[in-house]
C-alpha cells in the first residue's frame, strides 16, 4: 500500500513539471515581447527627438540669418536717410549762392564805377609818390654828403684817439717806473721799520725782563690780562699803570728815531678765552676784549704817546693761543699783545 502511494504521487508530480515549464516559458516570451516593444518605442522617441532639435537648430540660424538682413536693410535706410539730409543741404546752399550772385549782378555796375573811381585816385596818389620819390632823392643826396664829412671826422678822431693811445702808453710806463721805485722804497721802509721793531722789542726786553707774565711770541709782545687788568673789567690795574708806563717810555724814545717818511703804528690787540661773559657793561667776549685794548690806548696816548701811531683792536675768544680747556691754557689766552707794524 505504501508502494502504491509513492507512485501515485510520483506521478502526479510528473505530471506538474510540464505545465510549469510551459507557463515559465510563456512569460518569458512576455517579457521578451514587452522589452522589445519598449526598445521600440525608445528608438523612435530619441528618432523624434533628434528630428526635433535639428529641426529647431535650422529654425535657430533663419532667424539668425533674417535679424542680419533687417540690421542691414536698416543701416541702409539710415544712410539713405543721411545722403537725402546732405542732399537737401546742398539743395538749399545752391539756392543761398544763386541769390548772391543775382545780387553781385544787380550790383555790377555800381561796383564797376566804384572801381574807376578807385583807380582815379591811385593814380593820383601814384603822381604824388612820384614827387615823394623825388624829394627823398635829394634827401639822400644831402645825407651821402654828410656822411662823407662825418667819416672825415671819424678819421681826425682815430687820429687823436691813436696819438691819445700813444700817450696813454708813455703814461703806464711812467707809472710802472713809479710803481717799481715805489715798491722799492716801501721795501725799504718795511727794512727800516723792521729794524726799528728789533730795536724797540730789545728795548721792551731790557726794561720787562723780570716779568715772568710778560712774553714774546713771534713778533708780538703777551701781556697777560691778569697783569693789567681785574677780572671781567676793562679798567687798568696799578701794576698795569707800571707796565703801560714803561712801554709809554720806549715808545716815546722809538718815536724820537723812526724818520717821520716811515708810517708806523704799534697795533693792541685785546684776546679773552673761552668763557663767556654777559654783563651789563660787555654783553659778550667781543665788548670786553675791545674795551681792554681800548683802555691800553688811551693810557699810552695820556702818556704821551702819538695817537696817530696807535690802533686798537678786540678778538674776543676767537684767536687763541692754546687750545686746552685748563686753568693754565685759559690764563695764557686772555692777554693784550702788541706788535709794530706799518699803516
Amino acid at each position: 500500500m505504501a508502494g502504491g502511494r509513492s507512485r501515485r504521487h510520483n506521478s502526479e508530480y510528473g505530471e506538474f513539471w510540464p505545465a510549469y515549464v510551459d507557463v515559465l516559458s510563456t512569460l518569458l516570451l512576455v517579457v521578451m515581447f514587452l522589452m522589445s516593444i519598449f526598445m521600440l518605442s525608445q528608438y523612435f522617441a530619441m528618432q523624434e527627438a533628434s528630428g526635433k532639435d535639428t529641426a529647431l537648430q535650422r529654425l535657430n540660424r533663419q532667424i539668425a540669418e533674417l535679424t542680419n538682413l533687417l540690421s542691414l536693410e536698416k543701416g541702409k535706410s539710415r544712410s539713405a536717410e543721411d545722403e537725402l539730409a546732405s542732399l537737401q543741404a546742398t539743395l538749399s546752399d545752391l539756392k543761398d549762392e544763386h541769390q548772391k550772385l543775382s545780387g553781385f549782378a544787380l550790383s555790377g555796375d555800381e561796383k564797376a564805377k566804384t572801381a574807376e573811381g578807385r583807380i582815379q585816385t591811385l593814380t593820383v596818389e601814384l603822381d604824388q609818390q612820384k614827387e615823394i620819390s623825388n624829394e627823398a632823392l635829394a634827401k639822400v643826396d644831402l645825407l651821402n654828403q654828410q656822411m662823407l664829412a662825418l667819416r672825415r671826422q671819424i678819421a681826425a678822431l682815430n687820429d687823436a684817439l691813436e696819438a691819445s693811445e700813444k700817450k696813454d702808453q708813455d703814461s703806464q710806463d711812467r707809472i710802472k717806473d713809479l710803481g717799481a721805485r715805489l715798491n722799492a722804497a716801501l721795501a725799504r721802509q718795511v727794512q727800516e721799520l723792521q729794524r726799528y721793531r728789533s730795536d724797540f722789542f730789545g728795548r721792551l726786553r731790557e726794561l720787562l725782563q723780570d716779568r715772568k707774565d710778560i712774553r714774546v711770541v713771534g713778533d708780538r709782545f703777551v701781556f697777560e690780562s691778569e697783569v693789567l687788568f681785574p677780572s671781567g673789567q676793562a679798567m687798568l690795574t696799578a701794576e698795569g699803570f707800571g707796565a703801560m708806563d714803561q712801554l709809554a717810555a720806549a715808545i716815546r724814545d722809538l718815536a724820537k728815531t723812526i724818520p717821520p717818511e716811515i708810517k708806523w703804528a704799534l697795533q693792541v690787540d685785546g684776546h679773552t678765552d673761552i668763557r663767556p661773559i654777559a654783563s651789563a657793561q660787555f654783553p659778550s667776549n667781543w665788548e670786553l676784549s675791545t674795551a681792554r685794548a681800548v683802555s691800553v690806548v688811551k693810557y699810552l696816548v695820556q702818556r704821551g704817546v702819538p695817537a696817530e701811531n696807535l690802533v686798537a683792536a678786540g678778538h674776543g675768544e676767537f684767536q687763541p693761543l692754546e687750545s686746552g680747556v685748563d686753568e693754565d691754557s685759559l690764563r695764557r689766552n686772555r692777554r693784550i699783545e702788541l706788535k709794530l707794524t706799518n699803516r
